[in-house]
């Protein structure tokens, strides 16, 4: 990361891939084995669950079925959070100037692991809560308007986008609050409303990354769906060669949508004039090498 952090604020949405496509190009060796150890896993086990799942249920084996999806949520996750962790503290070691290598950054993985988890857990009760609530409203408001006016009802899709959006708002916290998590000493809800402040002033560019990454995931699962799940006219090597594509693409866009999060929480910091301090947040990667954390300066924690 060659432009200082003052400048970082002035990014938007092109400035933001420009900065992450940077960054993987000139630590391509560190971000291959990244890749080819977490990433790629990750990848091929989110397309062999499509796979999988749509042979189960042309048989109708429900109870196959449910366990083999509640092991595809755990392994996912345990993946997920293993991704996130190594390449937000790869990142960081070189905004830092820190020495990273492969076997470094596998070391610290755990560990970071673990506060990433509870960080989860957290936005997890969140999302519960929010669908609870969500759902006691819209069935309260379509209950009036069917005693009222069943006319209005269609005002329930005004309430559904209102939900979709707070939805989306939700996921674009958690995942800046996953690059909290492992740069600053704080995890959990204290992350989420960390992530929730940063994000005020570049909340725009956050979510056009967001959905346009979720858009691109979105089109690679349907290619894989109709090119290698369910293309029963395609010879078998025809969807061999789709699939890898299919998972190629999966990996590359995880990888840039990691590296795009975190550099967005670099961009948020730099606007609200929280500058990071490097030489602490070195102290605070250098922590996890001997089992706890160095916590930081009060001037590199956002006051917003």
């Amino acid at each position: 990361m060659d432009m200082e952090q003052e400048d970082m604020q002035y990014l938007g949405f092109f400035g933001v891939c420009r900065e992450a496509f940077k960054i993987i190009s000139s630590w391509r060796k560190i971000f291959s084995q990244i890749s080819l150890s977490l990433v790629l896993p990750l990848s091929f086990i989110f397309l062999a669950q499509m796979e999988v799942s749509e042979l189960l249920i042309s048989k109708e084996i429900t109870l196959s079925l449910c366990l083999f999806k509640a092991a595809y949520l755990i392994f996912s996750l345990i993946f997920s959070l293993l991704s996130t962790s190594a390449v937000v503290y790869t990142i960081a070691c070189i905004y830092t100037g820190h020495e990273v290598t492969f076997k470094k950054v596998m070391s610290v993985v755990p560990k970071v692991w673990k506060r990433l988890m509870l960080t989860f857990l957290c936005t997890f009760l969140a999302y519960f809560a929010y669908i609870i609530v969500a759902a006691l409203i819209l069935f309260v408001i379509s209950t009036f308007l069917i005693l009222i006016n069943t006319k209005l009802f269609s005002l329930l899709y005004v309430l559904l986008v209102f939900f979709v959006v707070g939805f989306v708002y939700l996921s674009i916290v958690w995942q800046l609050a996953n690059v909290v998590t492992v740069l600053e000493d704080i995890c959990g809800f204290h992350a989420l409303r960390k992530s929730t402040a940063l994000l005020k002033g570049k909340m725009w560019v956050a979510t056009f990354i967001f959905l346009l990454l979720g858009l691109c995931h979105l089109a690679i699962q349907i290619s894989f769906q109709m090119l290698v799940v369910r293309s029963g006219s395609l010879g078998a090597v025809s969807r061999f060669v789709y699939g890898i594509v299919c998972l190629v693409l999966l990996f590359m866009l995880l990888l840039f949508g990691l590296v795009l999060q975190t550099v967005i929480y670099f961009v948020c910091k730099s606007y609200h004039h929280a500058n990071i301090d490097k030489s602490a947040l070195s102290d605070h990667l250098a922590g996890y090498h001997i089992g706890g954390h160095v916590p930081l300066k009060a001037k590199d924690r956002c006051s917003a």
